[in-house]
């Protein structure tokens, strides 16, 4: 392989990397924050699910990402790396501050930016755009809707309970937590396989989009390991920021967000588990009170994924601009 073929892969990985840390706190968050696992058991589980995911549910989102959002025969290895370099940029940056935003977004921002610059709008494919833009920004609102309704179940069903159905919330978890970290695997690693993939493909290594066994090892490998890691301070927000989270609302948010995540991975839909799993949280507690939420921290966090797309778009613009001139 090239050194440039060789550079995407690492650069792909490092973002898989950061993106199984930067997410580890949606699957694990709900529940810690309701002490049904300790982090290290939590996050050691997750890992092992998240590794699992791609294995089990196909690879569907990596022919997305890969195949249907550009011409492949239209762009070089520099828009992949400006890609790259700009989701991996986003992604420090609101790591750095703790702001829960979209590793999803920011990839799909950057790759959009960075192909419009290096091959024009015509490299674009409207139709599999338009598939990925409808993911991202309607699964949030489905995730915050199925919350609510799982949670005002739950309180139908439980209204003569005693507090010991708390034990059945907590144990629960494990299970939706399960699930959860599956989606998650299934959903996030692949959209890395999809880039290195179509690396691959662009350098004339494979001759037509199939994801090879070994991409999907290593993608599965490097989130599973990201997560492993864990990114406290996103945990810390997902956990506590919203409102204080009991059992009973770490399992719905759980089962809320592994429906979305997973029904969308089925179909290929592409979804950012950390929207997903924010607006879940959001839903379930406006479901048991509407004041429960604090609304200021989710307009901060709603502000950071509207601006991500835009922001890292520019960005691997720029980047695109610095490396032609580089390595021509």
């Amino acid at each position: 392989m090239t050194s440039l073929i060789i550079a995407v892969i690492v650069l792909a990985l490092a973002f898989d990397f950061l993106n199984g840390i930067h997410d580890s706190s949606n699957v694990v968050a709900t529940m810690i924050s309701s002490r049904a696992l300790s982090p290290r058991v939590a996050l050691g589980m997750t890992a092992l699910a998240n590794f699992l995911g791609p294995f089990i549910f196909g690879v569907a989102v990596a022919e997305t990402i890969g195949h249907e959002i550009v011409a492949a025969e239209t762009i070089n290895i520099q828009v992949l790396l400006a890609a790259l370099a700009s989701a991996i940029f986003w992604n420090l940056f609101t790591w750095y501050l703790g702001f829960p935003s979209s590793s999803s977004h920011a990839l799909v921002g950057g790759f959009i930016g960075a192909v419009v610059i290096g091959a024009g709008w015509q490299a674009i494919l409207l139709h599999g755009l338009e598939k990925i833009l409808i993911a991202l920004f309607i699964s949030p609102i489905v995730g915050f809707v199925i919350g609510f309704i799982i949670l005002r179940i739950i309180l139908l069903l439980c209204w003569k309970a005693t507090p010991r159905v708390n034990i059945f919330f907590k144990r629960g978890q494990i299970i939706t937590a399960l699930a959860l970290a599956l989606s998650h695997g299934t959903n996030d690693a692949q959209k890395t396989m999809g880039i290195i993939t179509l690396a691959l493909v662009t350098g004339g290594y494979l001759k037509v989009f199939a994801v090879p066994v070994w991409v999907i090892i290593i993608c599965a490998g490097m989130i599973a390991l990201g997560t492993a890691v864990g990114g406290w301070k996103l945990i810390r927000t997902l956990g506590g920021k919203f409102y204080k989270i009991r059992p009973v609302h770490g399992f719905a948010t759980q089962l809320a967000s592994a429906i979305v995540i997973t029904s969308a991975s089925l179909v290929g839909g592409p979804v950012s588990t950390t929207q997903v799993v924010s607006s879940a949280i959001m839903g379930v507690g406006a479901a048991e009170r509407v004041n429960k939420v604090r609304w200021g921290v989710a307009q901060e966090i709603a502000m950071a994924w509207l601006l991500t797309i835009p922001a890292t778009a520019l960005v691997a613009a720029g980047m695109y601009w610095v490396l032609i001139r580089i390595i021509p």
